[in-house]
């Protein structure tokens, strides 16, 4: 098996009603289910936030949805609180299959470091496991999916880029957040740095 489909944080925070909506985000269950079916190897990744996570406006006085701030590691959007570990905005959508993922890799767990990427942490330098994981199991090649275009799944494709696979990205199973123009630059570097937008 050389091959696996990675489906990005579409949990229901991320979905219609939920507290970081990502417009359309529910329109991406029903193709991901289809693709789930069809492959060999599936890992699905969770935000998994305390409470207390630097990366929620609320945590910062005089803070708002969107800022942006300076952490040790670099420059952090502000968002809304969501994903807290064992909420039910947490959990995955309640039509996503889930049945037949082979692993779920838990990030953003550490209240001082946000996590976008489903490889490292945003201080690029702690893994998430998922490497590793692909490695053993001989994947070679990855289908990138879920929410959101522009942060999670692009941050993801890059590492996995660097870290020497194959990185396919079907756009009709991603949905963005688009703020600022992050979709449109998310998709240049993305095309820049080998990733097949398909």
């Amino acid at each position: 098996m050389t091959s696996a489909l990675i489906v990005i944080d579409v949990q229901n925070d991320f979905c219609s009603g939920g507290a970081l909506e990502v417009p359309e985000g529910d329109q991406i269950v029903a193709p991901i289910n289809l693709m789930i079916d069809d492959a060999s190897i599936v890992i699905l990744s969770q935000d998994w936030h305390p409470k207390n996570h630097a990366s929620f406006a609320e945590n910062h006085e005089g803070s708002t949805p969107f800022d942006v701030i300076e952490m040790p590691y670099g420059s952090q959007t502000l968002w809304p609180s969501h994903c807290v570990m064992g909420t039910r905005g947490a959990e995955f959508h309640g039509l996503l299959n889930t049945s037949r993922a082979n692993a779920v890799i838990r990030k953003g767990s550490t209240s001082t470091i946000d996590s976008y990427s489903t490889f490292f942490e945003n201080d690029r330098k702690t893994p998430t496991g998922l490497s590793g994981l692909l490695r053993e199991c001989g994947v070679k090649t990855l289908t990138l999916v879920g929410l959101a275009t522009d942060f999670c799944v692009a941050f993801s494709a890059l590492d996995a880029i660097a870290q020497g696979f194959e990185v396919n990205m079907p756009l009709h199973a991603c949905r963005a957040i688009d703020n600022q123009g992050s979709l449109a630059d998310a998709l240049t570097k993305l095309k820049l740095n080998g990733v097949r937008l398909v």
